[in-house]
């Protein structure tokens, strides 16, 4: 039998509350249907918070306790400033009600924000993929997305998420980038952007054939992940990807 699964990619609004920005992500969860794949922006729940970057980090363990409380059998993919030891990483998550079935640290910091001033990079070598629910997982987090070895890492996912603070003068960027992913790796992308004044707001749900849904702005774009379409895109132009 063919899986099939709703998808949602939030464009949320950052706001300094961490705990506002935590109480509509949640009220994003409840109003999704169990075995949602939700797809939320890079660091959602405290934007970059450089002036609170400890606070910001405290803040992580509590929030995705109380995540895991309201998921149920859905999964939340999104990213955190977390402390590792003596290290602060930009760390994204697959989070369910069952805990973090997948956790890895963004390799690629931005070099045009102060990324790199306050997060220790990630291993490269971790970016994997992960299975949930019979679904082969991947995630690149924002400027991942411009280094096509990385794609290549990813082959042969059902689905790559994307969450982002992706910068509005490159929103075109944003579009074709994901666009192509999809495209290349005949799989679903999922990308989440931001809705601040310096984002793009523009992320989206793209299937295996290319045909894209874009968020503009709005908070909840949903869609429907069907094997089927993989399959058939596969098949049809058979590039020797998931075999």
């Amino acid at each position: 039998m063919m899986i099939s699964k709703p998808l949602v990619s939030l464009c949320l609004a950052t706001e300094e509350i961490f705990e506002n920005n935590l109480t509509k992500l949640i009220l994003h969860i409840v109003q999704s249907p169990e075995e949602t794949i939700i797809v939320a922006p890079e660091v959602a729940l405290t934007g970059f918070a450089y002036d609170r970057f400890e606070e910001a980090a405290a803040f992580t363990p509590y929030a995705l306790d109380k995540l895991m409380g309201f998921l149920g059998n859905r999964l939340l993919i999104f990213t955190a400033i977390t402390r590792l030891g003596s290290e602060i990483y930009n760390i994204a998550y697959a989070l369910s009600g069952d805990g973090v079935i997948h956790a890895q640290s963004k390799v690629k910091l931005f070099p045009l924000g102060r990324e790199v001033e306050h997060f220790t990079a990630g291993d490269e070598n971790k970016i994997i993929s992960f299975i949930h629910d019979g679904l082969k997982i991947g995630i690149l987090i924002c400027f991942e997305l411009r280094f096509k070895h990385l794609w290549q890492t990813l082959e042969g996912c059902d689905l790559i998420a994307i969450p982002a603070q992706w910068g509005k003068i490159r929103t075109e960027h944003f579009a074709t980038l994901t666009n192509a992913l999809a495209v290349m790796n005949q799989c679903y992308v999922v990308a989440s952007d931001a809705n601040n004044d310096d984002t793009s707001a523009a992320g989206g749900i793209i299937n295996p054939f290319g045909h894209e849904q874009r968020n503009n702005g709005l908070e909840r774009l949903s869609s429907t992940y069907e094997q089927r379409t993989i399959a058939s895109m596969r098949r049809y132009l058979d590039l020797g990807i998931g075999q």
